[in-house]
């Protein structure tokens, strides 16, 4: 499924999950002709994400529903701000209003997150990437913030790009023998996709040089000192990726390396939601 497919799958799940037989306090007490205006209110700083899902969530819901914005995905916010205006059935506005707040205050605190780490690396050469430490059923939006906080997307699941990491290498046997069995199966089922394998030590990276036959090599758990030894091993031939214990403190001295790539999932699983809230207006 490309991205609208996906998004539109995980708001019918989601509307459904939050609605069930009906939303029997709007029922009980609002015409179902009568139409209303909302704002979206900031209540927290940070880095605003999830407008274009808010507007869908809307418009799957009711399409002539009107959204003004105000703001747009990757702005910086502050208290009192106002990021749209909707102007719908109440019905829909009531029946969208968590969907659409639990939704942004999360993505706008990753993007918030993610933003916080982009700007320490300003000036090296290393990018920022996710992980699959996400929310299930909620990776789709999580990594999108991730995106418009300034970060890039890793593989989205198991499906789109090899990852050999330490529990592949253990149970098959070595890093030669999953080497070699992986790009034995990419090439029996004609499929074109990378390969990322992870290295515990120096030697690891030493074994995996002498192989060949990958894109990327993840150096996990390694000191920044060890990151400078391994890319002299591996001299620019193979793309390079940091992770394991890089935080907000210390990756200004990783990316002084000059490895490709940090992957960090804290900006995903450590960011807090942005307070935001939707208000009523009379019109």
């Amino acid at each position: 499924m490309n991205y609208k497919e996906q998004l539109e799958s995980l708001i019918r799940k989601a509307l459904k999950e939050d609605i069930g037989d009906g939303d029997h306090s709007t029922l009980g007490c609002i015409d179902a002709d009568a139409n209303g205006k909302a704002i979206l209110k900031v209540k927290e700083q940070g880095i605003l994400a999830g407008m274009g899902v808010a507007e869908f969530i809307f418009k799957y819901v009711q399409e002539d529903a009107v959204i003004t914005a105000s703001k747009k995905d990757g702005d910086t916010m502050l208290p009192g701000d106002i990021a749209f205006d909707v102007q719908a059935k109440i019905h829909t506005i009531l029946k969208c209003e968590r969907l659409v707040l639990n939704c942004m205050q999360r993505m706008s605190g990753i993007a918030t997150l993610t933003n916080k780490y982009v700007d320490k690396l300003k000036g090296y050469t290393t990018k920022l990437l996710d992980t699959r430490k996400t929310t299930p059923n909620f990776r789709l939006l999580e990594k999108e913030a991730v995106r418009i906080g300034g970060g890039i997307n890793h593989r989205f699941g198991l499906y789109d790009m090899i990852m050999l990491k330490d529990n592949h290498i253990d149970y098959c046997g070595g890093i030669e023998k999953a080497i070699e069995k992986t790009n034995e199966y990419l090439k029996r089922k004609n499929l074109d996709i990378k390969i990322e394998i992870e290295t515990r030590n120096i030697e690891d990276v030493k074994r995996v040089v002498r192989v060949g036959r990958v894109n990327r090599i993840m150096l996990d758990n390694f000191t920044p000192e060890q990151i400078k030894e391994s890319l002299k091993i591996i001299n620019g031939e193979y793309e390079t990726e940091a992770s394991g214990g890089i935080n907000l403190e210390n990756i200004e001295e990783y990316a002084s390396t000059g490895v490709d790539y940090i992957s960090s999932g804290a900006i995903i699983h450590q960011a807090k939601s942005i307070d935001l809230s939707m208000k009523a207006q009379l019109i």
